[in-house]
C-alpha cells in the first residue's frame, strides 16, 4: 500500500488552492490560514471551498501562525511531506524587510515540522524572490532575498518554475493588502526548497601508515580532513571520477599492453620535488618518537596501510618549518611513483602502466584550483626514435575515449587538442598545468573545451605529456608519460560547474550516477547566495607575505566556502615603510545552506587565524 503524502498549506486566503488539491490520490491535506473562520468566511467563495475541503476529508484550521508551527502539532503529527505557502505577505503596506522577517520565521518553523526528504513550496510575485529566475530582476536590496533567508533555516533552493495560476482548477488569488482583492500573479514563480546537509565541523584527524615495517602517524592538514579516505576510486564506487578512469583504461588497453598498478602507492614524498615551490605542497611532520632516519628509508616512500580518524581535543597545527630531506609532504603528484615503476623494469618495453589516486597541492582560490584531485598517470618505456609516435597514439586514444564519453551525454561537442608546450605563454598556464610544468619539462598539453562557433580558445588543460631521455639506464629506451586530472575531466564531461561538488557529502550527487553511469549533472542547489567581507592588515616587518598560505587558511576556516579572494589595495606607509594589504573575500556554497551569520563567524575565525599564523597586524 502506497504511503499517504501529508501536505500542509499555510496562509490560505479563500482556500481555493487547497480545494484544488483536495481529493488527489494518496494525499492528506491540512489547510490553514492566519485569520479566524469568521473573518475568512466573508471572502468570496471561501465558505464553499471550506465546505468542499471538509466533505473531501481534509482538515481546515484557522488562526494558525506560520512562524510557530510546532506549537500546533503533537510530536507524532509534525512530519509533513510538503508545505505550501503561496504569496506570503505581512499585510497592509509592509515593506521588504518585514516580509523577509516573516519568511525567516516561516522557514525556521517549517524546519521543525517537515520530514527529512520533504519540500517547502513558496510562490512569490515576479521580482520578489531576488533570484536570476525573476524577469525582470529587482535590485538585491529591494527583493525578499528568499534564498538567503531560507539558508538561515538550513534550506536550499532546489527548483523554481512558473506559478501558472490559470492551470489550477478553481484557483482565485485573494488577500491583496489584507483585502478581498486579487493581486497580479503574472510572471509569479514557485520556489521549491529542500533541506541542506549541515555545515560540517571537522575534528582533527591523525593518519597512521606503515613505513619500512613500522607504524608511524601524522596529523592531516586541517583543510584536507574531509578529503581523506573518500574512496572515489574503489571497486564499489559509482563516482564519475572512477567511471572515467575505468573507461579510459579500457580504451587504452586496446592500443597498448596495459598493467594497472593496483598496489598501495606512496602517500608521502620525502624532501623536495625538483622545481616545485615549497609553498605549494602540504608539509607534514611524523610523530617525533616515530620519525625514521633517512638511512632507514632507501626510497623515501611510505606505503599506505590504513588511514583512520583519531579524535583529539584541541587544535593541532601542522608544522611547516624548514624543509629538509628528512621531512615529508603529502604527495603532490604520482609522477615520482610512475618513474619508480619504470625504473624497476619489471615489464617489457611498450607496456603501459596505469597509476591513479588523489594528490594534494596548495593553490590559490580560483574556480578550477583544487587542493586535492585524482590524478591518472600513464607511463611506458619505448625504443628510442619511436617516442613521438607513442605520444601521438596515446593522445589519440585519450581524445577518442573522452569524446565518446561526452557524446553519449550532450549534443555539444568537445574540442580536444594536443598542444605543444611552446605554444603557451607562461601567463596562460594556470592551476593544474602550471604545477605540472614545475615537476619536469612538459612537451604537450591535452586541452579540452566545448566547441562554439567562432571560438578559438584552447580550452582547459586536463593533462600533460612528457618524454624523458635520461630516466633509464638503457640508452636505447625513452620514457613516455601522460598525466590527467580526472576531476577536471569529470567536470567537463558531466557539466559540473564547481569542483567542490565532486566532494559533496549530499547523497543527491551520487544518486545522479547510478551504477557508475555518466550523466549530465543537474544542480540541486540553485542560485546560492554570496556574501562579501573585506580584511586588511599590516605585514610583519622584513618578511615576505605568503599569499598561498593566506588562501589556504581561508579554505580551512571556511570549509571551502570562500570562492574568491581579490586584492583590493596595497599601501606602503612613507614614514615607516610598513606595508598594508586589503583583500576582499566572497563566500558561497555550492551544495549547502550558508547563512550570513555563519559567514560572519567564518570571517572572525579567519582574522584570528591569519593574526596567529601569518603574524600580521589586523587593521
Amino acid at each position: 500500500m502506497a504511503a499517504v503524502r501529508r501536505v500542509l498549506l499555510l496562509g490560505e486566503g479563500n482556500f481555493s488552492f487547497a480545494a484544488s488539491l483536495c481529493g488527489a490520490a494518496g494525499t492528506c491535506v491540512l489547510a490553514t490560514c492566519y485569520e479566524s473562520e469568521e473573518e475568512v468566511s466573508g471572502r468570496g467563495g471561501a465558505a464553499e471551498n471550506i465546505r468542499r475541503l471538509r466533505e473531501g476529508g481534509a482538515e481546515v484550521w484557522f488562526s494558525v501562525d506560520c512562524t510557530k508551527l510546532k506549537e500546533y502539532f503533537s510530536a507524532e503529527k509534525r512530519e509533513f511531506d510538503c508545505i505550501y505557502f503561496n504569496f506570503p505577505h505581512c499585510g497592509r503596506k509592509a515593506g521588504v524587510v518585514k516580509n523577509r522577517e516573516l519568511l525567516a520565521g516561516f522557514f525556521r518553523s517549517s524546519a521543525e515540522v517537515l520530514t527529512e526528504e520533504g519540500e517547502v513550496h513558496v510562490a512569490l510575485c515576479n521580482g520578489q524572490g531576488g533570484t536570476p529566475a525573476d524577469q525582470p530582476r529587482r535590485e538585491w536590496h529591494n527583493s525578499w532575498q528568499v534564498v538567503a533567508v531560507a539558508a538561515g533555516a538550513g534550506f536550499i533552493l532546489s527548483n523554481v518554475h512558473p506559478f501558472e495560476a490559470e492551470t489550477i482548477h478553481g484557483y482565485q488569488c485573494t488577500g491583496y493588502r489584507s483585502q478581498d482583492k486579487s493581486f497580479c500573479v503574472k510572471g509569479a514563480l514557485n520556489h521549491i526548497f529542500t533541506r541542506s546537509t549541515p555545515l560540517p565541523r571537522f575534528e582533527p584527524v591523525s593518519c597512521e601508515l606503515e613505513l619500512e615495517r613500522r607504524k608511524v602517524s601524522f596529523q592531516v592538514p586541517q583543510v584536507l580532513v574531509d578529503k581523506v579516505n573518500r574512496g572515489f576510486l574503489e571497486l564499489n564506487s559509482s563516482h564519475p571520477v572512477r567511471t572515467i578512469k575505468e573507461k579510459l583504461t579500457a580504451e587504452l588497453s586496446e592500443a597498448f599492453p596495459l598493467q594497472d598498478i593496483d598496489c598501495c602507492l606512496s602517500l608521502l614524498h620525502q624532501g623536495h620535488l625538483n622545481g616545485v615551490c615549497p609553498s605549494n605542497v602540504f608539509w607534514i611532520t611524523l610523530s617525533p618518537e616515530e620519525t625514521p632516519s633517512t638511512e632507514e628509508m632507501p626510497n623515501g616512500q611510505a606505503n599506505v596501510d590504513f588511514c583512520r580518524d583519531r579524535v583529539k581535543n584541541g587544535w593541532v597545527k601542522v608544522q611547516e618549518g624548514h624543509h629538509t630531506s628528512n621531512q615529508f609532504c603529502l604527495r603532490p603528484s604520482l609522477l615520482p611513483c610512475a618513474q619508480a615503476v619504470i625504473q624497476r623494469g619489471a615489464s617489457p618495453p611498450g607496456t603501459l602502466h596505469v597509476l591513479s589516486g588523489p594528490v594534494f597541492r596548495k593553490c590559490p582560490i580560483t574556480p578550477h584550483s583544487m587542493p586535492v584531485f585524482h590524478e591518472m598517470v600513464f607511463v611506458c618505456a619505448v625504443s628510442r626514435g619511436t617516442e613521438n609516435s607513442c605520444v601521438q597514439v596515446l593522445a589519440k586514444n585519450i581524445k577518442s575515449s573522452l569524446r565518446a564519453l561526452h557524446q553519449t551525454l550532450s549534443s555539444l561537442k568537445l574540442k580536444m587538442s594536443l598542444e605543444e608546450a611552446t605554444s603557451f605563454e607562461t601567463a596562460e598556464l594556470k592551476d593544474f598545468a602550471a604545477f605540472e610544468s614545475q615537476l619536469s619539462k612538459t612537451e604537450y598539453f591535452i586541452c579540452v573545451g566545448v566547441e562554439t562557433s567562432g571560438s578559438c580558445e584552447k580550452g582547459s588543460c586536463v593533462g600533460v605529456v612528457r618524454t624523458d631521455h635520461c630516466q633509464l639506464e638503457s640508452s636505447e629506451l625513452v620514457v613516455v608519460c601522460a598525466s590527467l586530472n580526472l576531476d577536471l575531466l569529470a567536470m567537463l564531461i558531466c557539466g559540473i560547474a564547481d569542483w567542490r561538488m565532486l566532494w559533496t557529502s549530499d547523497t543527491r550527487f551520487l544518486h545522479q550516477f547510478p551504477r557508475g553511469e555518466l550523466r549530465l549533472f543537474k544542480n540541486f542547489s540553485l542560485y546560492p547566495p554570496s556574501y562579501v567581507h573585506d580584511v586588511s592588515f599590516w605585514l610583519p616587518d622584513g618578511e615576505q607575505f605568503d599569499e598561498v598560505a593566506f588562501h589556504t587558511i581561508a579554505r580551512q576556516v571556511s570549509g571551502e566556502m570562500v570562492v574568491s579572494i581579490q586584492l583590493l589595495d596595497s599601501f606602503q606607509q612613507p614614514e615607516t615603510g610598513r606595508k598594508s594589504l586589503c583583500y576582499r573575500l566572497t563566500f558561497q556554497s555550492c551544495d549547502k545552506a550558508l547563512s550570513c551569520q555563519q559567514v560572519a563567524e567564518m570571517q572572525l575565525l579567519l582574522r584570528d587565524e591569519i593574526k596567529q599564523r601569518l603574524a600580521v597586524t589586523l587593521r
